[in-house]
C-alpha cells in the first residue's frame, strides 16, 4: 500500500514514518507540510493512503480532502488531529479512518486494518475503468490500462491501445479531467497513459521524446509542457 503523510509537525511525520515502519506491506512515498504540496503530490504520485492532518496554517486538511474527493479515483484518506472533535467533519468527507494524537501503535493498526479492507474495493475499481467507443455502429470498450495514448485528430480524439485504436468524441481536455489519475499531457495535440511511460530522451536542448512501453513510435514533448512531464517523471 502507497501511503503520503500530511501534516505541518516534521516530528509528527517522522513519528508516524517511525510507526508505519513495522508494517512491511506499507511503502511511504513522500511527506507534506501543507495542503498544497499535498494536492501536488497526491497528484504526481496517486497514493493509495493519504495521513492527514486536519489542523494545518493555509488549506487544512478538511479543505484539501474535499479537493481529493472529485479525483477519479480519490486516495483513501486517514484524518489524524489533536482535537476529537473533527470527527464529525471528518466523516462527512467519507473518511476511512480518524486517528488523535498522540498516534499509538494500537490505534494506528485497527486503522489500518479499517483502510485495507477499503483499498481492496479502491485497487477494484481501478482495475475496471474503462473507456467506451463506437466501431461500426457497435459500443465497444477498453480498459484504460491497456490505452497507450491519445492524439487529437480535427474534430475527433484518436485513442492508441494495445491491438488497435479507434475515434472518440472526447477532448484531449475532457479526457484530461475525467482521468486525471492515469494521463499526462505532453503536448496540446497528445495525452499519454502515465503508467505505459518508459523514458523521456533528449535530442538536443530544445527536443524531447517519450518512449512508451508496447508503442513503437517516440512522441513529441513540447517545451510548454516539459517541466510538467519531468515533475510527473
Amino acid at each position: 500500500m502507497n501511503v503520503l503523510i500530511v501534516d505541518d509537525e516534521p516530528l509528527a511525520r517522522s513519528r508516524l514514518i517511525r510507526l508505519l515502519t513495522h508494517d512491511k506491506s506499507i511503502v511511504v512515498q513522500g511527506e507534506a507540510s501543507n495542503g498544497n504540496e499535498a494536492l501536488v503530490l497526491a497528484k504526481k504520485q496517486t497514493p493509495d493512503l493519504i495521513f492527514l492532518d486536519v489542523d494545518m496554517p493555509g488549506m487544512n486538511g478538511l479543505q484539501v480532502a474535499n479537493e481529493l474527493n472529485s479525483l477519479t479515483l480519490p486516495p483513501a484518506i486517514v484524518f489524524i488531529t489533536a482535537h476529537p472533535e473533527h470527527a464529525f467533519d471528518a466523516l462527512q468527507l467519507s473518511a476511512a479512518g480518524y486517528l488523535v494524537k498522540p498516534i499509538t501503535e494500537q490505534s494506528l493498526q485497527k486503522v489500518l486494518k479499517q483502510v485495507g479492507r477499503l483499498n481492496k474495493v479502491h485497487i477494484q475499481k481501478q482495475q475496471n475503468v474503462k473507456i467506451s467507443y463506437q466501431l461500426a455502429g457497435t459500443l465497444r470498450s477498453v480498459d484504460i490500462n491497456d490505452v497507450l495514448y491519445f492524439s487529437a485528430e480535427e474534430k475527433y480524439t484518436k485513442m492508441i491501445f494495445s491491438g488497435g485504436e479507434a475515434l472518440l468524441e472526447q477532448s484531449l481536455k475532457q479526457l484530461e479531467l475525467q482521468y486525471p489519475t492515469y494521463v499526462l499531457r505532453i503536448h496540446r495535440n497528445t495525452l499519454v497513459n502515465k503508467q505505459k511511460v518508459i523514458a523521456l530522451h533528449s535530442k538536443g536542448n530544445s527536443n524531447h521524446m517519450i518512449e512508451l512501453q508496447g508503442c513503437s513510435e517516440l512522441l513529441p514533448v513540447s517545451r510548454r509542457e516539459l517541466k510538467l512531464v519531468k515533475n510527473t517523471l
